[in-house]
């Protein structure tokens, strides 16, 4: 009975100055539901720490479709689209639907190549800025398309660009141009969308989709409650897509909007006009 009283008493010593992990070392806590402000916290707080250290303090924002290509590779791809179906009245359904695909992609490829031309002659006139803070650095979403179209035109001109990706199912990572200090994948879009601003002082924005919209509108309406307060040039660039799009006269004529807001941004169509405004807005 002794002995099997002293045994119990040593084995529980034993247990008691077992090392246990830390709460924070503990990976499955820290991916559980339970551990979410904690994931929320750290998106918040890393990429600001590892942008100080690099020196990132103002960014060109560049906000555009995931789907546009270079353009030379959109038109061979619809070239060869077309080999393979010569007769077009002879297309199933099926068929024609992936022949106008290609189509539309070429057209709005045409302003993949803007994007890449903006963002070289935006870095080259940053690069040329005596002070750091003076120095303003490319930023896309990361993905492919007119974002892949921003890192790239920076990247020719050996200037380093932001690139904040997002975790997606279709997406795989950053593209090949951005700056890998200065790469990102967020969990959350909401931390993701802050960064787009937090550091901007200026936006353009290319013909998109859903995304490209939640992103123009969110920025517009920070600007226009005060949220975001503080002088930014917003382009709109490619006066087809966007006037063909959206009529923001119709804000004004059931007031919605005040006739005041639609100065929040400008609609331009060609690389010349959004550098000048750009970089004037920001000397």
């Amino acid at each position: 009975m002794n002995a099997l009283f002293f045994y119990s008493i040593k084995r529980e010593c034993v247990n008691m100055t077992q090392k246990l992990s830390k709460a924070y070392s503990n990976k499955e806590f820290l991916n559980s539901h339970e551990a979410r402000p904690i994931r929320v916290q750290c998106e918040l707080i890393e990429p600001e720490n590892r942008l100080r250290k690099e020196g990132i303090e103002n960014t060109i924002v560049f906000f555009g479709s995931a789907r546009s290509k270079p353009l030379q590779e959109a038109k061979e791809e619809l070239t060869a689209y077309k080999e393979q179906h010569p007769n077009e009245s002879k297309m199933t359904d099926d068929e024609m639907d992936e022949l106008n695909k290609r189509k539309r992609v070429v057209k709005l490829s045409n302003y993949y190549e803007d994007a890449v031309n903006l963002s070289a002659r935006l870095t080259e006139w940053s690069n040329q800025q005596e002070s750091s803070n003076s120095k303003y650095y490319v930023c896309s979403g990361g993905g492919p398309g007119m974002m892949e179209a921003a890192n790239k035109g920076a990247y020719q001109v050996n200037g380093k660009s932001v690139a904040l990706g997002i975790s997606l199912p279709f997406e795989q990572g950053v593209n090949q141009y951005a700056t890998p200090e200065l790469s990102f994948e967020f969990h959350y879009f909401f931390v993701r969308k802050f960064y787009f601003l937090y550091h901007a002082k200026a936006v353009i924005v290319f013909p998109g989709g859903f995304g490209t919209m939640d992103e123009l509108f969110e920025t517009l309406t920070l600007i226009q409650t005060k949220k975001l307060d503080k002088k930014m040039p917003i382009i709109l660039y490619g006066k087809a897509f966007w006037e063909g799009l959206i009529n923001f006269d119709q804000f004004i004529e059931w007031g919605v909007i005040s006739p005041k807001d639609v100065n929040l941004f400008e609609i331009v169509d060609d690389i010349e006009n959004a550098f000048t405004i750009i970089t004037s807005n920001l000397e």
